[in-house]
């Protein structure tokens, strides 16, 4: 049997494993069942890639979307690694070609859907195949708790009493105690190995801001950006298209994706945006798990995700190669009563929709959070951290104000108004504005009415979206409506027992960071010779269109930065590049070797 360590170094161009890697590629060569739970980017797929090249027969790996399934085959194939996809995508011959191949033991991995396992004679294929394990990515989706429960994962099952003698592993970057637990419940993968590393992804920079103008924001956003690849996610189709053609409109390359366009101008978009160096995908979140590019710079959100495991799983799409990349956030007062009425109108069970708000609750703690952002996130997932260096609030701390005053006037206007009024009203009742509403309901003769004129209607928009998140207020929905009122410690306020830290808003006059001002805690330093890395992006982006692949699958830019830095000479030295592994070597190595040569050589230290 080979070594696993040889393995990697041979055929993927790694000197060594990362955390946890090696132990679970012990235990699964072994034959022992194992939970994987590993940050994007920190090596999950090799987890299993690497036992499937050591023990002998066909690893089965379940994949919930097809273009992820075709970009991971072609990755493999670049390494010299024979693998290929069962899916609804091929044709009659095609898939017959596959079983076949599958049945003789002539592949080390094929991708399938979860819904392959219902099509009939598939098991029975499995059966008369050579099999060496069974690997089950994206394994939160079995889970009803976790942010995109898929119920034909739950079918997998059967795989425990179907195949008893062949290894099951199961993967997931996003995964809370509850979701863990549903996992090795449903899967039925109680005595399975657990290994669970830290969620932090150092690389990223996580930053919120208040939305004001989504469009402006945005293009303030990515005016450093220009020629870096990004998804900007939106809640709605309108808003994607809107979003779409006015980044065009500036000059941004950008393509829209969403569940109203025809299912081919879907795979199109996608297809033009994994093969991009600097498009900008403006998308729903029905866009994303599919997607395997290194290469994201950026995710941006103008409107708030579903929960806290939705934005970490859609910021982990950015930086997945380990350099900088920047989580972007926009957030208005209306994104969480939005959220909240599409927990109200589902048909979900009630134990569902209480879990579903408290996750929304944890959000806006997120968002409205005046500490270090990377904390309140990992701590959510039960993980922890010093304060990072590498979000806004550390970055840039928020001013704190003592705001128990302002405080204990919105607790009151919520009282007094009978905590059956939406922000909007109660800001006009403290700001002394006689709107038809507020004389109508004899309002303005409260003793609050007026008490914060001296506050702008942003400020009071602001204090009411801190109480929230701190629970001094609860933003329920009434008959469609979102209505506020006391929170458990409410009272306490407005007695005087306790005081009320607030973070003072800031206008968004100061000049962003540039890239490479600061370097990033923990990720690794990008090549300064920015011309020598579009030189070796030009020679890729050929490389990649002549054979009809992604650019990231002939050499991640991680692998092109460490060419510029050590600028090798030989083969050889080409071959200790991280990244360079035998087949590529073999493949493309003299032609990256030229390209190094014509640079012009890197200024003396």
């Amino acid at each position: 049997m080979q070594d696993p360590l040889e393995v990697l170094r041979r055929v993927f161009g790694y000197e060594a494993f990362r955390g946890h890697q090696r132990a679970a590629i012990d235990a699964v060569v072994a034959g022992r069942d194992a939970l994987v739970l590993m940050p994007t980017g920190a090596g999950k797929s090799l987890c299993y890639q690497v036992p499937a090249l050591v023990r002998p027969g066909v690893a089965v790996v379940v994949s919930p979307l097809i273009a992820l399934m075709q970009d991971q085959v072609a990755a493999l194939a670049q390494n010299g690694v024979k693998a290929a996809a069962l899916n609804s995508a091929l044709d009659g011959r095609e898939r017959a070609g596959v079983e076949r191949a599958v049945r003789e033991g002539r592949l080390d991995l094929v991708y399938v859907s979860p819904e392959r396992f219902a099509a009939p004679g598939f098991l029975e294929l499995l059966e008369r195949a050579p099999l060496a394990l069974f690997a089950i990515d994206e394994a939160h989706c079995v889970s009803q708790w976790g942010h995109d429960f898929r119920p034909d994962y739950r079918q997998l099952a059967v795989l425990a009493e179907r195949f008893p003698a062949v290894p099951r592993i199961a993967l997931t970057a996003t995964a809370d105690e509850a979701t863990r637990a549903d996992i090795l419940r449903e899967l039925r993968l109680e005595g399975a190995e657990r290994f669970v590393s830290g969620f932090d992804r150092p690389n990223i920079r996580y930053t919120v801001r208040p939305r004001r103008e989504r469009v402006r924001q945005l293009l303030a956003f990515l005016a450093g950006r220009r020629g870096e690849a990004g998804i900007v996610y939106c809640m709605t189709r309108k808003r994607v298209d809107d979003v779409a053609d006015a980044l065009n409109r500036a000059g941004v390359p950008a393509l829209a994706y969403h569940a109203g366009m025809e299912a081919g101008e879907r795979a199109a978009a996608q297809a033009r945006f994994v093969a991009s160096d600097d498009a900008v995908m403006v998308a729903t979140v029905a866009f994303g798990m599919g997607i395997d590019k290194p290469d994201v710079r950026f995710v941006a959100h103008l409107d708030l995700p579903k929960s806290l495991e939705a934005y970490y799983q859609e910021t982990g799409r950015a930086g997945r190669d380990g350099l900088p990349a920047e989580a972007w956030m926009l957030y208005g007062p209306g994104d969480a009563a939005q959220l909240g009425r599409f927990i109200e109108q589902s048909e979900a069970s009630e134990e569902q929709k209480r879990v579903e708000r408290g996750k929304l609750e944890a959000l806006m703690r997120y968002a409205e959070a005046a500490t270090c952002r990377r904390q309140i996130l990992l701590g959510y997932f039960g993980d922890g951290c010093e304060p990072c260096g590498n979000c806004d609030a550390c970055l840039d701390p928020p001013e704190l104000f003592d705001g128990t005053e302002a405080a204990q006037m919105a607790l009151s206007a919520i009282y007094r108004t009978g905590q059956r009024f939406g922000g909007g009203h109660i800001i006009d009742v403290l700001r002394g504005r006689e709107t038809e509403r507020v004389l109508r309901l004899r309002h303005d003769g409260l003793p609050t009415f007026g008490v914060g004129k001296d506050r702008r209607v942003g400020e009071w928009r602001s204090i009411l979206r801190q109480l929230t998140a701190a629970e001094l207020v609860a933003a329920e929905n009434l008959e469609g409506f979102t209505v506020l009122r006391l929170g458990p410690e409410a009272r306490a306020v407005l007695r005087g027992e306790r005081q009320v830290q607030l973070r003072l808003e800031k206008r968004e006059a100061r000049a962003r960071r540039q890239p490479g001002e600061r370097r990033e805690r923990g990720a690794p330093a990008a090549s300064s010779d920015r011309t020598g890395f579009e030189a070796l992006r030009a020679l890729r982006h050929r490389l990649a269109q002549e054979q009809g692949v992604p650019a990231y699958v002939v050499f991640q830019d991680n692998a092109l930065h460490a060419m510029l830095e050590r600028r090798p000479a030989s083969l050889e030295e080409m071959a200790e590049v991280p990244g360079v592994g035998a087949t590529k070597l073999r493949r493309y190595g003299e032609a990256f070797l030229e390209a190094l040569r014509a640079l012009p050589s890197p200024p003396a230290d």
